[in-house]
């Protein structure tokens, strides 16, 4: 059974190659969108099984379609699908409910499964970025909400949230960067998490960032 698709991105090249790179696999691309107000639009009329995000269009935000799509057609899953890594994005589009979330240098084999699994309802898997987030929060090793962090590294944790490297934090906040290596070692064992997406994905929601 073919698995219905809205392309949602900026760039006419992206939208006309993804429907090239689905030819001849279950995947059909039924519609697309460049803005925040025609991927919702789109996806109210067309009702895909998956609508494909890009998580920066122009001046819009992805995830502001990916908001305003949750809220009026919730059960429609949303795959992110971004140049962009940044743990704030990855984040922000757990929080607001996107089944998947993959950069661009995907290979086509590997976003074809992400696509099948977000319409099967099986998602995340474990090639996308919210595979391990999921994990960690199903498993509820994170700490809770009563975490007593420092100020600086209240702000460290903030800065991390950003996508900010070690050196960008050390220039932000006129410190070391062997002290940003130690505050960030001190945040991921107070807040009980692995890595800086986690931590990220932590305080997006407790709406510190």
């Amino acid at each position: 059974m073919a698995i219905s698709v809205l392309v949602a991105d900026d760039h006419p090249m992206v939208r006309s190659g993804l429907d090239e790179l689905f030819s001849g696999t279950e995947i059909s691309v039924i519609a697309v969108a460049g803005n925040t107000k025609d991927t919702v639009a789109e996806t109210m009329a067309c009702k895909p099984d998956v609508v494909l995000l890009d998580v920066r269009m122009n001046e819009d935000s992805g995830l502001d379609a990916l908001e305003e799509i949750k809220q009026i057609q919730p059960q429609t899953p949303v795959v992110i699908l971004s140049t962009y890594d940044n743990p704030t994005y990855v984040a922000r589009a757990h929080a607001l409910g996107a089944s998947d979330y993959i950069t661009k240098e995907t290979s086509r084999d590997n976003l074809v499964r992400v696509v099948a699994a977000a319409a099967n309802g099986e998602s995340p898997i474990d090639i996308g970025l919210l595979y391990d987030i999921a994990a960690i929060l199903e498993s509820k090793k994170g700490a809770g909400d009563d975490v007593a962090l420092t100020n600086r590294e209240s702000q460290v944790l903030r800065h991390i949230a950003l996508g900010l490297s070690n050196r960008e934090i050390a220039n932000s906040l006129s410190i070391s960067i062997e002290t940003v290596k130690e505050h960030v070692q001190n945040i991921l064992r107070k807040i009980r998490v692995s890595d800086r997406t986690q931590a990220a994905v932590w305080a997006v929601r407790r709406n510190l960032v």
